[in-house]
């Protein structure tokens, strides 16, 4: 069987390496690149060297060379870097794993348009737990209901940008449409000061930002003599990893179409 060919962008990021372990552990998937901005330090270095295991492939700054030879793309970095390596890959038929955060609606939709032409899985979170979570919270919102206020809490490392995380974000808004709620009109973010009586319909955001917290999701069901929280903390960045390999090898076959975790998981 030919070895899917898998190219990281940033490769020298905590994730990157992260990612990078993985595809040399699997057995079955083949680094073929690993890529950098333009003026990194690390450019021309063997790419697993700070994975602990150097294997021959240089960490590249070229993106259209680099991804030449490759298969898919796995990328967890930030919203401009992502985009620019979603119209290479559109141009050379490379497919893309995306696990970057923080993208406006606007560029969500480019990353739709763009599957049209190759195939895309994206998600906010490639944990296999996390996403059960999300699909434990979608029964708890439909069985709880109305009676039972919805807050959701997360917390990260004092590195991440962006906040609320996508991971809420997703999680709000698989809750929302459970309780067939707009979650643009009932989201709450943070509070502070006389805020007044809490909105029954709200749904709660509220971001923890510290130390080298990996990951931590709860949502909490707030209801009349009992709460229901359903909680995931991710110990390693390896539980993103081999979420990312597993939307790798489930890509495999697929020409075009966008997809998300839950699809790769048989959740839906």
């Amino acid at each position: 069987m030919t070895q899917i060919r898998i190219a990281v962008a940033g490769s020298t990021g905590r994730m990157g390496r992260t990612l990078i372990e993985g595809v040399l552990a699997s057995g079955d998937l083949k680094l073929g690149a690993a890529l950098e901005v333009a003026g990194s330090a690390h450019a021309g270095k063997d790419a697993g060297e700070l994975a602990g295991a150097p294997c021959g492939v240089k960490i590249a700054t070229d993106v259209a060379s680099a991804l030449a030879g490759s298969d898919v793309l796995i990328d967890f970095t930030r919203p401009e870097g992502t985009l620019a390596h979603l119209a290479t890959c559109r141009k050379l038929g490379v497919k893309m794993v995306i696990g970057t955060t923080g993208f406006s609606d606007e560029q969500k939709k480019m990353i739709a348009e763009a599957a049209c032409g190759i195939a895309i899985v994206f998600a906010p979170n490639m944990a296999i737990g996390v996403n059960v979570t999300f699909k434990l919270a979608e029964v708890a919102a439909a069985l709880l209901g109305d009676d039972f206020d919805v807050e959701i809490i997360e917390a990260h490392h004092r590195h991440k940008v962006d906040a609320p995380s996508g991971t809420a974000l997703k999680l709000g808004e698989v809750v929302a449409r459970a309780l067939h709620r707009d979650l643009a009109k009932t989201a709450v973010h943070g509070r502070e000061g006389v805020t007044g009586e809490r909105d029954p319909k709200a749904i709660g955001f509220h971001a923890i930002r510290g130390g080298d917290i990996v990951g931590e999701h709860t949502v909490m069901f707030a209801g009349p003599g009992e709460r229901v929280e359903v909680t995931v903390r991710s110990g390693s960045r390896m539980s993103y990893a081999q979420g990312a390999l597993r939307a790798v090898r489930f890509l495999a076959g697929k020409k075009s179409g966008l997809y998300d975790m839950q699809e790769v998981l048989g959740l839906k």
